[in-house]
């Protein structure tokens, strides 16, 4: 059976393995270690989000998502610079 995931790259793993973590609904559901060079080679950077295919929990194939990967690093950005400030109205 084949599922499509949207998935982040959370770490890469000696030079060579990406570990993803796939998402449903908004939530990390499970883990995916994947060899690096399988996926599109403009998505292999920590942080990429990507739209993955899996068959019977087999890795088939992934398509990188740059304008998701964008959103997500700037919504991080601002909550840590609202964090940030939030400290900083302490002193």
């Amino acid at each position: 059976m084949s599922e499509t995931y949207t998935a982040a790259l959370d770490r890469i793993e000696d030079g060579r393995t990406a570990v993803l973590l796939l998402e449903a609904d908004g939530e990390s559901v499970e883990q995916l270690d994947v060899d690096l060079d399988r996926l599109p080679a403009d998505g292999r950077h920590e942080g990429a989000v990507l739209e993955v295919d899996v068959e019977d929990g087999e890795f088939r194939e992934a398509e990188y998502l740059p304008d998701v990967t964008r959103s997500r690093r700037e919504s991080v950005r601002e909550r840590f610079d609202r964090l940030s400030s939030d400290l900083s109205d302490r002193d």
